[in-house]
């Protein structure tokens, strides 16, 4: 069993910078609120310690992707920001007509899969989801 425990910490530690990133794209964040932040991404499976936030901070700041600010929390630098280079920015906008499709095709998808878990219904929200279905309707035949 620990072979597995110890793949998945080292899978999770991959991915923490690019986290840290997100949500230092949003707003300056101390190393709790990060902690806090990575927690609420991973919905609960996974919480760094301090061991792994602190010296993961030690090490973008002297790469020059984040400084700590006079109140402790740590920002996004112009370096830091171009590195992300978008990630963490929300989605992207589509660039051509296709690149939408495939975004609400995705979306579509996404929906039709919180209703099959039964974690979210969508049945209060179907005089919004029908006047969607109309809007894109009207779009075909314009």
């Amino acid at each position: 069993m620990w072979p597995f425990k110890f793949a998945m910490g080292r899978r999770r530690k991959r991915g923490l910078p690019h986290m840290v990133m997100y949500l230092l794209s949003s707003s300056p964040k101390n190393g709790v609120e990060l902690m806090d932040g990575v927690h609420s991404i991973t919905r609960g499976w996974w919480r760094p310690t301090p061991g792994s936030i602190y010296p993961l901070m030690k090490e973008m700041t002297d790469q020059g992707l984040v400084k700590k600010r006079d109140d402790g929390r740590f920002e996004l630098t112009a370096k830091g920001r171009s590195e992300a280079g978008g990630f963490g920015h929300g989605p992207q906008r589509p660039q051509t007509v296709d690149d939408a499709l495939d975004q609400v095709q995705n979306l579509v998808s996404y929906m039709e899969d919180l209703k099959r878990s039964g974690r979210e219904p969508l049945g209060g929200r179907s005089d919004k989801l029908k006047d969607l279905a109309k809007r894109l309707s009207d779009l075909q035949e314009g």
